[in-house]
């Protein structure tokens, strides 16, 4: 590709950062999809608009999510991506890949695609960027062959995502990795079938410092946590203090519920747990002297989302604390109910913590059978009054 006919783009490559330019440039010299799609990119930067239709609806047999469907606006002048689709392809737990798997991974994707990637989605999944509607079914068909499934699309359950978990993190209080695959497995029509009101995300962290970003970015949040006492060990928290760390000011006055006491004289750092929101900040800061406690489940939420058709939202604790083991019946139960009022309730294109705003948070947890928990309170009531259901009067 001659630097001449992408001037804008080739000032993307400047600088000490990698470049997506220079990745495209190099997919384009043996790829005419690549190719056009840079000229299509210089000539979006010049026009000062994306030259790209609304995707319609294409996809594989059987499946109704999976492929975003992408037009260019401009086909007689980059033939090449007049068809430009996207294969979301789900992930593997914690996103663990050998190197065979990649290699026949890029293969098919050489073989029926532009050869460019993402690694990974805003959701987690595999992105294949640009593919032709006749090239759909036979690069479905060759990703089966090596192991690999479409991910979610449109209004379903999106492909979920886990972090590491327990395979690399010592922070973890559930196996993300099983979990995460169980769920998978469990709900593939919700996954590949598209049926609810819009997009339904869930996200699975094994401790509270939430590595996939669940609280913000997910529908369904399942963070790790622990109902028992942090661990203490009160020889290696007076080794950090000796070691220079100041423990008052670092950890005791940043701690959000100021559940923590620090002895100077006696070096004895005392946390009252029952005030201890679980945030991990002084785990984090002397992870050899404290430690989650042993009693080990998780924290459910609901509700969060980026900004798209309304506000961003931050997820609501719905669940403070729920055992998570195989065969996860309880959890499941708990899905099946929150998808049920919300595909029963919810608007087009309205995502559950939408719903909960509209309807409030009451009528949500009378149909999903939840009791209200001091955990769910998201600011004092500014109306002293109390109205009881008509039901609930004797």
């Amino acid at each position: 590709m001659a630097d001449s006919e992408t001037p804008l783009l080739d000032e993307l490559e400047e600088g000490p950062w990698p470049s997506f330019v220079k990745e495209m440039k190099r997919a384009a010299e043996k790829n005419e999809a690549a190719k056009d799609l840079l000229r299509q990119l210089e000539r979006s930067y010049v026009d000062k608009v994306g030259h790209w239709k609304h995707g319609g609806i294409v996809g594989v047999k059987g499946y109704g999510g999976g492929v975003i469907g992408r037009y260019s606006d401009l086909p007689e002048e980059f033939p090449a991506v007049a068809e430009f689709h996207t294969m979301r392809v789900n992930m593997p737990s914690g996103w663990f890949y050998n190197t065979k798997k990649l290699r026949e991974l890029c293969d098919v994707w050489d073989k029926h695609g532009s050869g460019l990637t993402n690694m990974h989605g805003a959701t987690g999944d595999i992105i294949l960027l640009g593919t032709s509607t006749d090239h759909l079914q036979p690069c479905f068909d060759d990703l089966a062959e090596i192991g690999f499934d479409l991910g979610g699309s449109g209004s379903d359950m999106r492909t979920p995502s886990c972090c590491v978990g327990p395979g690399r993190c010592e922070w973890a209080c559930i196996d993300t990795l099983e979990l995460l695959y169980d769920l998978t497995m469990t709900y593939q029509d919700q996954l590949h079938r598209p049926m609810f009101p819009y997009k339904s995300k869930m996200k699975i962290s094994g401790c509270p410092n939430d590595c996939v970003a669940a609280v913000p970015r997910s529908d369904i949040a399942i963070v790790g946590t622990w109902r028992d006492k942090i661990r203490i060990d009160p020889v290696e928290v007076a080794n950090y203090a000796n070691d220079g760390l100041d423990i008052v000011q670092e950890v005791v006055m940043l701690c959000p519920t100021r559940c923590m006491t620090w002895d100077g004289k006696t070096k004895t750092l005392t946390i009252e747990d029952a005030e201890c929101n679980r945030c991990m900040h002084c785990i984090n800061l002397m992870p050899k002297a404290l430690r989650p406690g042993v009693e080990r489940g998780a924290t459910i939420l609901v509700g969060g989302k980026a900004p798209i058709v309304h506000g961003a939202l931050l997820s609501w604790v719905i669940v403070p604390f729920m055992k998570i083991e195989p065969p996860y019946t309880e959890l499941k139960e708990l899905l099946d109910k929150i998808w049920e009022w919300w595909d029963e309730n919810g608007k087009m294109r309205e995502r559950l913590g939408e719903l909960i705003n509209r309807l409030g948070m009451r009528n949500f947890l009378k149909a999903v059978g939840l009791p209200a928990v001091p955990q769910m309170v998201k600011a004092p009531r500014a109306n002293p009054y109390y109205f009881w259901d008509p039901e609930e009067v004797k």
